[in-house]
């Protein structure tokens, strides 16, 4: 099952994408409600609208994102691109390492993003996002992790973050595909074998299998549960798949800017097997204004 949240005659409705049509839910269910029941399968659905006619709405709103970093090879080849350093970090592989992300800032298909006007090292994050349910995981959609990795790689030097580097926008769509559907493509392992791919004004940019990831969801979800607490509707990201599923891999790799950052206009599209596309175009936003300088604390010269 395929659910969807959009935008039609000046209302937002969620429910079921089902044979080129949405079908809003009964009762005014919201994508989010639908998932806190866990039972999509039961809710009723109205008569549907032609998909072409409404403009798709990022599929829900959590009250959290936990955005993981589950693939070493990524990790490999941007940390040397963000802070110079080679190598994967030794308390990776102790467990899955996440931070959290902004969900106020979740935009959906086919919308600008605005990267901070400051930034010229504008770069995508190609990821899958698990949705979590009252009893595991419910479903699945893609993930696009904007980043400015000039103000991330500033910002970082002070040991926390990445903060204005990342929480400016997130992508999410162009719909939650329930786990049932994808239950197809897992191996002996537990892993999604799905095929993810990124690509730039149409062409590809990186391509990695999902099943490369170091952790399953199932983990990652335990570990962020862990003397913690985690509801229905929260969504953890995969992290950014390999072999160039951003731009900052690749640059690490090679020692230069090849391919470029994001310029204005660019269109990036990011699609990942069983569940679609998703497809936003960077623009810029308007200058920030400046900071005060920083006052010395009392007591010292």
């Amino acid at each position: 099952m395929r659910i969807a949240t959009w935008a039609f005659q000046g209302e937002t409705q969620s429910g079921v994408v089902r044979d080129d049509a949405v079908h809003p839910f009964a009762d005014g269910l919201t994508a989010r409600q639908v998932v806190e029941s866990g039972d999509a399968a039961s809710v009723g659905t109205l008569p549907g609208v032609p998909l072409a006619e409404v403009r798709l709405l990022a599929p829900l709103q959590p009250a959290s994102f936990r955005d993981f970093v589950a693939f070493e090879e990524h990790v490999e080849g941007v940390r040397r691109a963000v802070d110079g350093r080679g190598g994967v970090p030794e308390a990776w592989y102790d467990a899955p390492t996440f931070y959290f992300t902004n969900p106020h800032t979740l935009t959906g298909p086919d919308v600008d993003v605005a990267f901070p006007a400051s930034s010229v090292a504008r770069d995508f994050e190609l990821e899958v996002a698990a949705i979590v349910g009252p009893s595991g995981i419910f479903g699945y959609t893609i993930f696009n992790d904007w980043s400015a990795r000039d103000l991330q790689s500033r910002e970082m030097q002070v040991n926390l973050g990445p903060a204005k580097g990342k929480d400016f926008a997130g992508s999410l769509g162009p719909w939650i595909v329930t786990a049932d559907e994808l239950a197809p493509y897992l191996d002996g392992d537990g892993f999604l074998a799905l095929e993810c791919t990124a690509a730039v004004n149409g062409a590809e940019i990186g391509r990695d299998l999902l099943s490369n990831m170091g952790w399953t969801f199932e983990t990652m979800l335990a570990y962020a549960a862990r003397d913690s607490r985690v509801v229905a509707g929260d969504v953890l990201g995969s992290g950014t798949v390999g072999n160039g599923g951003c731009l900052a891999e690749l640059w690490g790799r090679s020692g230069k800017q090849e391919p470029p950052p994001l310029r204005d206009g660019d269109v990036v599209t990011l699609t990942v097997q069983g569940i679609g596309s998703l497809t936003n175009r960077v623009t810029s936003a308007p200058p920030a204004a400046a900071l005060p300088p920083v006052r010395p604390p009392k007591g010292r010269p």
